[in-house]
């Protein structure tokens, strides 16, 4: 069996690798401390790391998504969305870009669709 370990690939391996040490440090640190996780949201504390971790992993994984496919798709001003999401939220942005992908997606397919085929 041959592996395929493409830069990319591998830069997501990292990333997954950083999420999964840096959650679970803070998670066994929370149990050590015999921390309650729901209250701990709340007042602070390893939780609350554990979550921002989380959280900043996915921005990554997805910013590098972003760049990878708007690049792949021909979609222009796709580091925008990276940017972007430091003014307002991911949240906002990545949803936001997965609907401008969609509809590239769709107009591509239609496009190399022959005459006369109903949209899908």
């Amino acid at each position: 069996m041959t592996r395929h370990w493409s830069p990319l690939a591998v830069i997501y391996l990292g990333l997954a690798v950083a999420g999964l040490v840096g959650t679970w440090w803070f998670n066994a640190l929370a149990i050590v401390q015999m921390k309650d996780f729901l209250t701990d949201l709340v007042t602070s504390g390893p939780a609350v790391s554990s979550i921002t971790v989380d959280l900043l992993v996915v921005a990554a994984a997805g910013s590098v998504f972003i760049i990878v496919e708007a690049r792949r798709l021909g979609m222009r001003f796709g580091w925008l969305y990276v940017v972007a999401s430091g003014l307002t939220a991911f949240a906002f942005t990545f949803p936001l870009f997965l609907a401008m992908r969609q509809r590239r997606l769709t107009a591509r397919a239609a496009a190399s669709a022959p005459p006369g085929t109903p949209p899908a």
